[in-house]
């Protein structure tokens, strides 16, 4: 068996029970019949990482069988959900001890439901949490999607997860063929940023280098909120694809157009992967010029390039001890 470089997201459904304002992906869900089999799972490579997502992804009841079927080729899986399905959530858990679980909460209680629109949302994600926590789950946290409604509410979710011992993920507004939205932006940037900076400063002060370079990932995401080049590289379609439920292998989920390597329904990986489509598809991921920023695309980038981000961390750590958005000569003083 080769090195695993590979990072695959496997969107397993674009069914959801959560009608968030940033996305729109549950108003055009998938069929249960036209959704991703095991039989295509199991033609997928081998992995470095692999994040199962949907829609939700819990939403499908043989999803034990696709981590099952994933595990045999991949080192490390994380699952993103909305965390609703709290019982179908802990019996996964006990069967793979080892997976990753990030639920996805947007804010403090009020927030968080007004944003996700699913009742009592808040009390079933945090439920969730608490419960994988006290089971003593090793790969456990939650995920926010910044906008200007929830910022305030960023570092005190942050402290929550410290206090829980938990992962804490971060991204922000896009817009893509994957979200459904062609309108969602940040009104007032410089108060959004503004929360990016405590937050920034709180990692920086921790004693984890995991969390250093999380900062580094949110400083990443004010020079995409403020229309800035990408801080690294894109390599999507090189080191990294999604397949979506429809078994079409993708360069990620950033893009305004569905942009398609190839099926893996009707062709091998290795016919995929190596196609004159696929060589087509990565010409474009490198001109595209969306500048996106989220952690599917900028967590590889980071382990390719890492000194890039291990100079900042060290000039903010140790040099400079903290950080300013005034730094950044695009932030208006």
């Amino acid at each position: 068996m080769g090195k695993r470089y590979l990072y695959g997201t496997v969107i397993v459904t674009y069914r959801c029970n959560a009608h968030c304002n940033m996305c729109d992906c549950y108003k055009d869900p998938t069929k249960p019949s036209e959704e991703i089999t095991l039989d295509t799972i199991k033609k997928l490579p081998e992995m470095e990482f692999t994040n199962i997502t949907g829609g939700e992804p819990f939403i499908r009841k043989d999803l034990p069988d696709i981590v099952r079927e994933l595990y045999k080729k991949t080192n490390r899986i994380v699952i993103s959900t909305n965390g609703y399905f709290k019982d179908r959530i802990i019996e996964l858990c006990k069967e793979f001890p080892q997976i990753g679980i990030r639920i996805s909460i947007e804010g403090l209680q009020e927030t968080n439901d007004a944003i996700r629109g699913i009742p009592d949302g808040f009390n079933r994600g945090y439920g969730a949490l608490k419960t994988l926590v006290e089971m003593g789950h090793k790969d456990v946290g939650f995920g926010m999607t910044v906008q200007d409604m929830n910022c305030e509410d960023l570092v005190p979710l942050y402290d929550i997860s410290n206090e829980l011992g938990m992962e804490f993920a971060t991204a922000t507004l896009h817009n893509s063929f994957y979200f459904r939205k062609t309108d969602n932006k940040i009104d007032d940037k410089l108060k959004v940023a503004k929360n990016f900076e405590k937050l920034i400063n709180e990692l920086l002060k921790s004693s984890s280098p995991k969390k250093w370079f999380r900062a580094y990932f949110n400083h990443g995401l004010i020079n995409y909120i403020y229309g800035q080049d990408r801080l690294l590289p894109c390599d999507m379609s090189k080191n990294a694809f999604f397949i979506d439920p429809f078994g079409d292998v993708i360069p990620c989920n950033g893009m305004a157009k569905k942009a398609v390597m190839g099926n893996l329904v009707e062709q091998s990986w290795d016919e995929l992967w190596n196609s004159e489509q696929a060589d087509k598809v990565r010409c474009q991921t490198k001109n595209c010029d969306r500048q996106c920023w989220m952690i599917g695309s900028a967590s590889p980038a980071m382990h390719k390039y890492i000194w890039v981000p291990a100079w900042w961390v060290f000039k903010h750590k140790f040099i400079k001890r903290g950080y300013s958005i005034y730094e950044n000569d695009f932030i208006n003083k």
